[in-house]
C-alpha cells in the first residue's frame, strides 16, 4: 500500500534526514572532541521538522519524529570489544593453567604420599617376613613345649589315680589291722 499525501511527505523527510545529519557530523568532526559531541549528540536526538499538511481537515501538523544519532566509529567499538574479549580469554587462560598447576602439584604430592606409604608396606612386608621366619625356627620347640605338656597331663593322670589307689591301700590296710 502506498502513502499518500502527509504520509509520504513525512517518510521522504525522514530518509533525507539521515542524509544532511551524517553531512554536519563529517563537517564538525574534523574540528575537535568528537567523543564529547557523541554524548551530547545521545542524548538530544536530532528532531524532524514539523511539516504542515493541506489536508482536507484544516491544516493538521505531523508529529515530530526523532532521527537516531550517528553511531559512533564501528571499527573503534570493534577494536575495544576485541581488547576486552582478549583480557577476557586471557583471564580465563590463566584461570584454567592455575587450575592445570594446582592439579599438577596435587598429583604430585599424592605420589610422593604414595611412594611414602609403599616404603612403609615394604617395610612391613619384611618385618612380617622376618617374624614368619622366626616363628618358623621356632616351631621345633614349640612342637616340643605341646608333646611335654600332652606328657604331664597324662603324668598327672596317673599321679590322680596313683593316689586314689594308695588311698585304697590304706583303706585296706587299717581293716586289715583292725581284725
Amino acid at each position: 500500500m502506498a502513502a499518500t499525501g502527509d504520509e509520504a511527505a513525512a517518510m521522504d523527510s525522514i530518509s533525507r534526514e539521515p542524509a544532511s545529519l551524517s553531512a554536519t557530523l563529517n563537517a564538525a568532526g574534523s574540528s575537535g572532541a568528537p567523543a564529547e559531541r557523541l554524548e551530547g549528540e545521545a542524548k538530544n536526538p536530532v528532531i524532524a521538522p514539523k511539516k504542515t499538511g493541506a489536508n482536507s481537515d484544516g491544516g493538521v501538523e505531523t508529529a515530530e519524529e526523532a532521527v537516531e544519532p550517528a553511531e559512533p566509529d564501528i571499527n573503534e567499538l570493534c577494536s575495544d570489544m576485541f581488547e576486552k574479549m582478549a583480557v577476557f580469554l586471557q583471564g580465563e587462560l590463566t584461570a584454567t593453567c592455575e587450575d592445570y598447576r594446582l592439579l599438577e602439584n596435587m598429583n604430585k604430592l599424592t605420589s610422593l604420599k604414595y611412594m611414602e606409604m609403599k616404603d612403609i608396606s615394604i617395610n612391613i612386608s619384611r618385618n612380617l617376613q622376618d617374624l614368619n621366619n622366626k616363628y618358623a625356627s621356632l616351631q621345633p620347640y614349640l612342637d616340643q613345649i605341646n608333646k611335654i605338656e600332652e606328657q604331664v597331663s597324662s603324668l598327672e593322670q596317673a599321679a590322680y589315680k596313683l593316689d586314689a589307689y594308695s588311698k585304697k591301700l590304706e583303706a585296706r590296710f587299717k581293716k586289715l589291722e583292725k581284725r
